[in-house]
């Protein structure tokens, strides 16, 4: 180029840049979004930009201060209370160690392919779900309101779950516990056994009188448990501390709350391993029934397990996500977090069943011990003659085995009238087979195992500081899940949010602590999440492969991850997936008309559960709950679909970030403004028109959609302009 060109040019920028600076102070005073714009021209290194359809100009999006913390944050958020109480349930239930094979399967072939896919939609777009989706298909924004509501009404249970978590922690601060043994009632002449107690457990009645108190049926609400109150406040004052300000203080208690448990747990294991019969409930618990394995209802309680147990559809995986850099490794976090989950569950399997097979011992013993009492009184009565019972029985000391020896004899010399003797087959492996889980599992059958336990108070006191640490992780997520895709969208300020958030959550949870309270758990449990979060995954499946398109979301996943995923992802993306998904959806439809809608009601006069059906009211409100969480996915779809709400007002405006940055650009610049700094005349530049010619994608990119949702505007346009020739300048 000639020395004098260089000058000429440098003089014509000079220009033009002075050209930019008269619009801007030209500009309409009021016109505060115009003055706040940017406008930045990049070197062609720069061009890698993403564009999304936001709101206001944001400085810099907040991000976890390390990958730990944020892997912590995942594992958290999917490592919850189902792992410790639901699936040693189903793997006792569904064929012991074979149960672990359907598992791993459906594992490989949705849990991690769909949490994979959920983790690179939030950090490649950089929003909670509602901002995912919408930019994904403005028609399909729903998804992310649905995922809000669902995840709203699985935070109003499950922080009433943490608050009789620290009920009984607070309780176990004494010796001997408080469910430790049944109470004593007096009256004016003696003292007796509470009946309702002694009907039951010592444990059983704690848990149903002292902490619920609970009434008779759905419909007796019994007014507030003032108890259980206070603890759901203490719940939510807990997670509105932890999550007002967001990741900056959620993610240090992600350093606590996720590693804790595995403390706990490794201690259990550890003593559990030293008690007596430990080793019967391992055994019991791995020993493969291969038979059942191959029934249905296996593989369907498998997928939904393993569906829940990662947390897909609630928001809560795509919003942790949205706050990680671009490049990083997010297929790594997948494979990663999912197998953590896999072994947490196992190791909360181990330590379930050493204790249960520790407790079925001890109530074995004492079987043997009574029903050795009425042989000896049924010998010394003559109903049983000394010749059946052999030489080196002693009945002061016998064992489990002698006993069962003992009794099949008598089962065979006196089999017409055996059933008049009223013994009892004392095997350890029928205790065993009690398949207990939820609250069942941990505030009753757990909880009678440590009372057993030397130092019962400690141990008490680790488990429920353990639950509610389980519960606070799933917690941040589940609350995050909501918070973020709103201050995203909305753009209103997080800690506000976060409070009227947990005050409303906490007034609407108090129908949870009424006397009638757990039966609202059971309802809440069973129809408010399951069908609605499985549609929501399908149509976030169908919006990434079909709508996004699978190969353009491979291109993306190659420019992130610097390698091109394997090609099973894009197999089970398009294919499997989808099917699976599809399948689990109509068996659990099938399964939820087919089982009758009711719930378990205490019955104080005999101390037992009986099934109730919910009245017509209850029906209409299990009904409600399914559809309010799904109706959103329709009327967006129906809004965006009839154009209700205009896409191209100047309330709108194209987002892009570059390096951390975000650059908003006004969408409604005049015409003449535009050609000016493009160089033109104003006849030669036609009307801007946000919803159709403003576009043009990237030079050197692969063909991207160009839907009028803001996603591509000015902003992305000027920083990736190919340099122009000197002839224009």
């Amino acid at each position: 180029m000639p020395k004098n060109s260089k000058v000429v040019k440098r003089e014509l920028d000079d220009e033009v840049i002075e050209s930019v600076k008269d619009l801007l102070s030209n500009e309409d005073s009021s016109d505060d979004a115009f003055k706040k714009s940017e406008l930045m021209v990049d070197d062609q290194e720069e061009k890698d930009v993403d564009v999304e359809e936001g709101s206001d100009v944001e400085d810099e999006r907040p991000a976890w201060n390390s990958k730990l913390q944020y892997i912590l944050a995942q594992v958290g958020f999917s490592v919850g209370l189902g792992n410790v109480w639901r699936f040693p349930y189903l793997c006792q239930k569904n064929g012991g160690g074979a149960y672990l094979v359907p598992y791993l399967i459906l594992l490989l072939i949705i849990g991690i392919p769909l949490f994979f896919l959920e983790l690179a939609v939030g950090q490649r777009i950089r929003r909670g779900s509602i901002g995912v989706w919408n930019y994904i298909s403005p028609k399909l924004g729903g998804i992310g309101f649905a995922s809000c509501v669902v995840c709203f009404f699985v935070a109003l249970y499950y922080n009433v779950i943490i608050g009789w978590s620290l009920f009984y922690f607070s309780q176990s601060f004494q010796h001997p516990l408080p469910w430790d043994q049944c109470p004593l009632v007096k009256n004016a002449s003696h003292t007796f056994v509470e009946p309702e107690c002694e009907k039951s457990s010592a444990t059983t009645y704690y848990w149903y009188r002292e902490a619920l108190n609970i009434s008779s049926s759905l419909s007796e609400s019994g007014g507030l448990n003032w108890k259980m109150t206070i603890c759901l406040l203490a719940a939510w004052v807990m997670v509105c501390l932890a999550m007002i300000k967001g990741i900056q203080s959620s993610g240090k208690i992600m350093y606590f709350s996720s590693l804790f448990p595995y403390v706990v747990l490794l201690c259990f294991l550890i003593r559990g391993l030293l008690l007596n019969g430990s080793v019967d409930g391992i055994r019991h618990m791995f020993t493969p029934k291969l038979e059942i394995m191959l029934e249905p209802k296996v593989w369907r309680e498998a997928a939904t397990q393993v569906f829940f147990a990662l947390g897909l559809g609630f928001g809560g995986v795509i919003a942790f996500s949205s706050y990680n850099k671009r490049d990083n490794n997010c297929h790594f976090d997948a494979v990663l977090v999912s197998f953590i989950n896999f072994f947490t569950s196992v190791l909360a399997t181990l330590v379930v069943f050493a204790v249960l097979g520790f407790k079925a011992n001890i109530i074995n013993e004492k079987c043997v011990i009574q029903n050795s009492e009425k042989i000896l009184k049924l010998l010394k009565m003559g109903n049983l003659s000394q010749d059946m019972i052999p030489h080196h029985i002693n009945f002061s000391s016998i064992t489990a085995e002698d006993y069962n020896l003992v009794y099949d004899i008598i089962k065979k010399v006196k089999e017409e009238e055996f059933d008049s003797l009223g013994l009892k087959s004392c095997q350890i492996e029928d205790e065993l087979n009690k398949a207990v889980q939820g609250t069942g599992l941990a505030f009753i059958a757990f909880t009678e195992a440590m009372t057993h336990f030397p130092a019962s108070p400690f141990w008490s006191v680790m488990f429920f500081l353990m639950l509610v640490n389980l519960g606070l992780g799933s917690m941040f997520g589940t609350i995050e899940g909501i918070i973020t895709p709103i201050v995203d969208t909305f753009k209103v300020r997080k800690e506000i949010l976060t409070v009227i958030c947990c005050l409303v959550a906490f007034f609407i949870g108090l129908i949870f602590v009424q006397r009638s309270g757990n039966y609202f758990v059971t309802m809440f449990d069973d129809y408010s999440a399951t069908l609605p979060l499985l549609i929501v995954v399908i149509l976030e499946n169908v919006a990434v492969i079909r709508i996004y398109g699978i190969d353009k979301f491979m291109e993306d996943l190659k420019d992130m991850l610097g390698f091109s995923p394997s090609q099973y992802y894009y197999y089970m993306w398009k294919y499997v997936s989808p099917f699976v998904l599809t399948c689990l959806l109509v068996a659990s439809i099938v399964q939820m008309g087919l089982s009758p809608p009711g719930y378990n009601a205490w019955i104080e006069d005999t101390a037992t559960e009986e099934f109730h059906s919910y009245p017509m009211w209850a029906m209409i409100v299990c009904i409600s709950l399914m559809v309010l969480a799904i109706l959103p996915v329709p009327i967006v779809f129906m809004v965006r679909r009839c154009n209700l709400i205009d896409d191209s007002s100047g309330s709108l405006a194209s987002v892009s970030y570059k390096r951390g940055r975000i650059i908003k650009e006004p969408v409604n610049l005049e015409g003449d403004n535009t050609s000016l700094i493009h160089g033109k005349s104003p006849s030669e530049v036609p009307s801007p028109n946000f919803g159709k010619n403003i576009y043009r994608k990237q030079t050197g990119s692969p063909t991207l959609d160009t839907a009028p949702n803001g996603r591509y505007g000015i902003g992305y346009l000027m920083a990736d302009m190919p340099d122009m020739p000197e002839s224009d300048l």
